[in-house]
């Protein structure tokens, strides 16, 4: 797999619609993943499941919380 290629599937939090999901490339399937969005970070944990979608299997990662950026 190519690292350019999703390999995790991120589900929840609070902007995005409950039937929309984002694909993603991780380095670390099995740590949390903090992603800066504007002036936050959203976190996501790894779960145990694994989705097939578009032809690929993809670990899933749901939204635990939000931290902000400090200024």
């Amino acid at each position: 797999m190519s690292a350019s290629a999703p390999n995790v599937i991120l589900r929840g939090g609070p902007m995005q619609p409950a039937d929309q999901s984002c694909t993603r490339y991780v380095d670390d399937i099995e740590s949390t993943l903090k992603l800066l969005v504007g002036n936050a970070y959203e976190h996501f944990q790894p779960t145990g499941q694994v989705v097939e979608h578009q032809g690929r299997s993809l670990r899933v990662f749901e939204w635990i919380r939000r931290t902000y950026v400090a200024e």
